[in-house]
C-alpha cells in the first residue's frame, strides 16, 4: 500500500502519479474524506473511552443511579461509534487498496506499451538460408511439446513439455541457480499458495489483478502467479538488520494465472498459458540504493541472455504499462525469429517501500541525531527465467534447416548433447 501520510500531505503528485498509470485520480478524494471522518471518529471514540475510564474510577468510589445511567449512555455511545468508525476504516482501507505505486519522476509517460522506451538492443540476430518456423511447429515435429493431448487432459492454455525440451527446462534452472547463488543469492524453492490476507499486503489483490488469481474456497487460499508473491513476504513482521541488506534470494516455483485479460492473444502453444515454472530473482535493499540494486537485477538478466547467445533489447516500461505496485518497471524482450518480433520474457521491476509496507518488513538504521529507529526496506522483484518463455526462445533462435535445435553451448554440459533431434 501507498504511505497513508504521504497521500494526506502529497495530494496532487499522488493523483498526477494515478493518472500517469491510467487509474482514477479520484480515488485520492474518496480515501481522504474517508480518512477524515475515520480519524474524526477515532477522536470522537478516544474522548468517550477517556470519559468512561473516569467515571469507571467514580463508580469504584461509590455508585448512584445518575453514575449508573451516565455509564450505560456512554456504553452505547461507544459502541455506535466504534461501529461507524469500523464502517469508515473499512471504506478508507478500500480506497488505499485502490492506489497503486507512483512512479518515479523520470519514468517515461504513456498511455500503454506504446509508450515503453527501447533503451538498447543486444546481440545479433539469427540468419537463415531457409524460412525459421515458430516454436510450436518445430516443438510438436520433434515431439518435444504437446498441446493438443494438454487441453484434452487440462483444457486450453496448458501444454506438456517433453523429452529433450523437459531436460533443457532443468539445464536453464540449473544454469540460473549456479549463475546467481555464486553472486550472493539465497537459493530458494517457496510456497505456491498463500493467504488471502498476505496476498493483499503485497498489493497483488488489487483493482483487476484479483482476476488474474487462482482461489481455493476451501482452504481459503490462493495459488501464487509467482514466486515472487511468497518471496517477498519471507520476512513479514521482521526487522533485517541494515548491514544484511541487500539480502538477495534466487527462487523456484510453479506459477498459476488465469490469464483473464488475454482472451484470444496466443491461444495456441506455451507462450501464455495458466501453469509454468519459473525462477526469480527477489531482493530486499536499502531504500538509497534500490535504484542500484534494481540496476544490479537487470545486469544479472541481461548476463544470463548473454551466456544463450539470444540477441534481445531492454526496454523501459511507461507509466500507462507498468505493474500496480511498480514505481520503476524494465522488461527484456527477446528476438523471436519465426514469429518475427520481440516477445517479453523477463521483467525487472522496483517497488520501493510499496509492497513493504503492507508485509511490514523494517531495518534496524539511525535518524539525522544518530538515535536508533526502524524504516521500511524497498523490495524488488525480476525474472530469472520464464521458462516456457525461454524455451521458445531457444528453439526459434537455434533451429536448423533439417528442423532440429542446437543446444546453447552453456547448456551443452548440462544436456550432454549439443543437438535436440528426432533420435
Amino acid at each position: 500500500m501507498l504511505d497513508i501520510t504521504r497521500i494526506r500531505e502529497e495530494g496532487d503528485k499522488v493523483r498526477a502519479g494515478m493518472e500517469k498509470k491510467n487509474q482514477d485520480p479520484k480515488t485520492v478524494d474518496k480515501f481522504l474524506r474517508a480518512d477524515e471522518d475515520w480519524r474524526a471518529k477515532t477522536a470522537a471514540f478516544d474522548q468517550l473511552k477517556a470519559e468512561q475510564n473516569a467515571l469507571s474510577r467514580e463508580l469504584s468510589a461509590g455508585q448512584s443511579e445518575d453514575l449508573l445511567s451516565k455509564a450505560q449512555l456512554l456504553k452505547k455511545r461507544l459502541a455506535d461509534l466504534e461501529a461507524a468508525q469500523e464502517d469508515l476504516k473499512k471504506k478508507r482501507d478500500d480506497a488505499l487498496s485502490r492506489i497503486p505505486n507512483i512512479p518515479f519522476e523520470d519514468v517515461p509517460v504513456g498511455k500503454d506499451e506504446s509508450g515503453n522506451k527501447v533503451v538498447r538492443e543486444v546481440g545479433k540476430k539469427p540468419e537463415f538460408d531457409f524460412a525459421p518456423k515458430d516454436y510450436l511447429t518445430l516443438g510438436e515435429a520433434l515431439g518435444i511439446i504437446n498441446v493438443k493431448k494438454a487441453a484434452e487432459v487440462s483444457g486450453s492454455r496448458f501444454g506438456y513439455i517433453l523429452r529433450d525440451a523437459a531436460l533443457l527446462e532443468f539445464a536453464l534452472v540449473q544454469l540460473a541457480f549456479d549463475t546467481l547463488v555464486s553472486k550472493g543469492f539465497i537459493p530458494a524453492v517457496p510456497p505456491v499458495m498463500i493467504k488471502p490476507k498476505v496476498y493483499e499486503g503485497m498489493g497483488r489483490l488489487a483493482a483487476d489483478q484479483k482476476d488474474e488469481r487462482y482461489f481455493l474456497p476451501a482452504d481459503d487460499m490462493y495459488l501464487v502467479g509467482s514466486s515472487e508473491h511468497t518471496m517477498g513476504p519471507i520476512h513479514m513482521n521482521e526487522v533485517l538488520e541494515e548491514e544484511s541488506l541487500p539480502r538477495r534470494y534466487v527462487s523456484f516455483s510453479t506459477c498459476f494465472r488465469k490469464e483473464a485479460g488475454s482472451y484470444g492473444k496466443d491461444t495456441k502453444g506455451i507462450l501464455r498459458v495458466h501453469q509454468f515454472d519459473k525462477v526469480e530473482m527477489f531482493s530486499f535493499a536499502h531504500p538509497e540504493k534500490s535504484e542500484e540494486e534494481h540496476k544490479f537485477l537487470l545486469s544479472c538478466q541481461e548476463e544470463m541472455m548473454q551466456k544463450l547467445e539470444l540477441p534481445y533489447r531492454i526496454v523501459e516500461i511507461c507509466t500507462g504499462d507498468m505493474g500496480w505496485t511498480d514505481a520503476r518497471q524494465f522488461d527484456v524482450e527477446t528476438w523471436l525469429p519465426g514469429q518475427g518480433t520481440y516477445r517479453e520474457t523477463n521483467s525487472c521491476s522496483n517497488t520501493t517501500e510499496f509492497q513493504s509496507r503492507g508485509v511490514n518488513i523494517k531495518y534496524k538504521t539511525k535518524d539525522a541525531a544518530g538515535e536508533p529507529k526502524k524504516a521500511l526496506v524497498h523490495m524488488l522483484n525480476a525474472t530469472g527465467f520464464a521458462i516456457g518463455r525461454m524455451l521458445i526462445a531457444i528453439i526459434e533462435n537455434n533451429q536448423q534447416k533439417d528442423g532440429t535445435i542446437r543446444v546453447p553451448k552453456v547448456l551443452q554440459a548440462y544436456l550432454h548433447k549439443e543437438v535436440i533431434g528426432n533420435a
